[in-house]
C-alpha cells in the first residue's frame, strides 16, 4: 500500500500550505508506504524515514495532478490525486441572502423612484457602503406568500442596478419557495426552464452586468440532472454539496405560519434539529468524507465534477444570519476565522434570508438587517477579509484569470 496522508484529494493549497513563488507553490508531500521501498513524487526521489516518505515538489499549475509510485518485489503501486493552487491567495469572504421575492413584490407595488429607496436595499447599500461588502441576492419567479411573479418587476431602476453590479448581483435560486427541495426530484428541462425564467427576467430589470451563476439551490439539494445542467451554465463552486440530507432549520409550518424563533435559533445552535442519537445514524445520514472534510478545511474540489464545494469552517458552524441571534454573531464569525487560520484555509461564507427582514413575514426579525451588518463588520473589518464574489475565478481569487 502507498498513500499520500497530508493532503486529500482536491485540496485547496495556497501560501500558508508552503512556499510560493511567481512561478509555483512549493510543498510537501508525505504519506506511507508499507513496502518501506523507495518512493518517487512526480518523479522527484522522497526522503524515506522506514514507511514514511517525503518530498518537496513544485506545483504550477492551477489544477495539479501529483502521483506517488513504488516499485516492489510484487510489483509498482502508485496513488494520484489532484491538488489545487489557490495562486496569490487573500482572505475573502462571500455572502449570499437566498429566497428573493418581497423585496421585488414591493418595488413593483411602490415603485420608488430610487430602487434604494426601499429600506431592505438602502440597509445592504449602507453595509456596502461602510464595509465594502459584497452580496448575491437570490431569486424566486414566483412569490408563493402574495401571488407575485418575476415578469412583472419594473424595469425602471435597470441602470441603478447596473451602476451597483460590483457589489451587488442577482442569481436565480427556485421558481419558488415551496415545495421544500423543488428539485431533488426533477427534469433537466423542468430545471432549466425555472432557471431561464429568473435569468431572463433578472437581465430585463437589472442587466447582464448584475447577474451571476448561482452557487446555491433552493435547500442546496438537487438531482444529478439539475446539477450537470447547473455546471454547464457557469456554476463553478456550491454550498457542501448537492446529494439529499438530513438539513436543519425552521420546519414548515413555522415558515408558514410562524413559530418560536427563539427557539428555532436554540435547536438550531445546538444542532438539536438535525441530530441523529446514534452513532449508527450519524454515519448513515452525515458521516460521508467530505462533509467532515469541509467542517475543517472549508473548501475542497472535486476534479470530475470540476467544482469546487465551500461549507463553514469551526467549532460553532457557519453563520446563517436569520438563525444566529446578533449577539451570537461575533462569536460564530470568530470561530469561521479561528477554524480557517487553523488549517490555511483563506475562504469565508455566510447566509441569510430575504425574509426575515419583511414585518410582513410571519417570522420577522426586527435585528436582521443588524445581523447581516454585524457579520460583515466582523469578517471585513475586524477579520481582514476582502469581500468577492465565490463564483468569480477560484472562490473569487482573479489571479488566474
Amino acid at each position: 500500500m502507498i498513500e499520500i496522508s497530508n493532503f486529500r484529494q482536491g485540496a485547496v493549497l495556497n501560501h500558508n500550505h508552503g512556499t510560493e513563488t511567481e512561478k509555483a507553490l512549493i510543498v510537501n508531500i508525505e504519506g506511507i508506504a508499507s513496502s518501506g521501498y523507495p518512493v518517487y513524487v512526480n518523479g522527484v526521489k522522497a526522503d524515506m524515514d522506514g514507511q514514511h516518505f517525503s518530498a518537496e515538489i513544485d506545483l504550477t499549475e492551477k489544477i495539479n495532478n501529483v502521483k506517488v509510485q513504488t516499485t516492489t518485489p510484487y510489483g509498482t503501486y502508485s496513488q494520484e490525486v489532484t491538488l489545487v493552487w489557490d495562486k496569490k491567495s487573500f482572505k475573502r469572504c462571500n455572502c449570499y441572502i437566498d429566497d428573493h421575492s418581497f423585496l421585488f413584490t414591493d418595488l413593483a407595488k411602490e415603485r420608488p423612484k430610487s430602487a434604494f429607496d426601499h429600506f431592505y436595499l438602502a440597509g445592504l447599500k449602507k453595509i456596502h457602503d461602510k464595509y465594502g461588502f459584497k452580496v448575491t441576492l437570490n431569486a424566486f419567479y414566483h412569490n408563493d406568500h402574495h401571488d407575485f411573479e418575476l415578469k412583472d418587476m419594473p424595469d425602471i431602476w435597470r441602470s441603478e442596478f447596473i451602476d451597483n453590479s460590483d457589489w451587488l448581483k442577482f442569481s436565480f435560486h427556485s421558481y419558488g419557495e415551496f415545495p421544500d427541495r423543488p428539485y431533488l426530484e426533477t427534469t433537466r428541462e423542468e430545471f432549466a426552464r425555472d432557471w431561464d425564467l429568473v435569468q431572463g427576467e433578472i437581465h430585463r430589470f437589472a442587466g447582464e452586468e448584475s447577474y451571476i451563476p448561482p452557487v446555491v439551490i433552493h435547500w442546496a439539494n438537487i438531482h444529478p440532472v439539475a446539477a450537470q445542467e447547473m455546471i454547464a451554465r457557469g456554476t463553478r463552486c456550491y454550498s457542501t454539496n448537492m446529494r439529499a440530507r438530513v438539513m436543519g432549520g425552521p420546519s414548515l409550518a413555522d415558515r408558514q405560519k410562524g413559530g418560536n424563533m427563539t427557539r428555532v435559533q436554540e435547536r438550531s445552535a445546538s444542532g438539536a434539529d438535525k441530530a441523529c442519537d446514534t452513532d449508527a445514524l450519524t454515519m448513515h445520514y452525515g458521516f460521508a468524507d467530505e462533509y467532515n472534510y469541509l467542517k475543517k478545511h472549508g473548501v475542497v474540489y472535486d476534479p470530475g465534477l470540476n467544482l469546487f464545494f465551500f461549507g463553514a469552517c469551526g467549532k460553532l458552524g457557519g453563520c446563517c444570519c436569520n438563525l444566529v441571534p446578533l449577539a451570537d454573531v461575533p462569536a460564530r464569525c470568530k470561530s469561521m476565522l479561528e477554524g480557517s487560520a487553523a488549517v490555511g484555509t483563506e475562504v469565508i461564507n455566510f447566509a441569510s434570508h430575504e425574509q426575515y427582514t419583511f414585518p410582513y413575514y410571519p417570522n420577522y426579525l426586527p435585528d436582521h438587517m443588524q445581523r447581516i451588518e454585524e457579520a460583515a463588520r466582523c469578517l471585513i473589518e475586524e477579520g481582514g477579509c476582502k469581500p468577492v464574489f465565490i463564483n468569480d475565478g477560484l472562490l473569487g481569487n482573479m489571479a488566474w484569470e
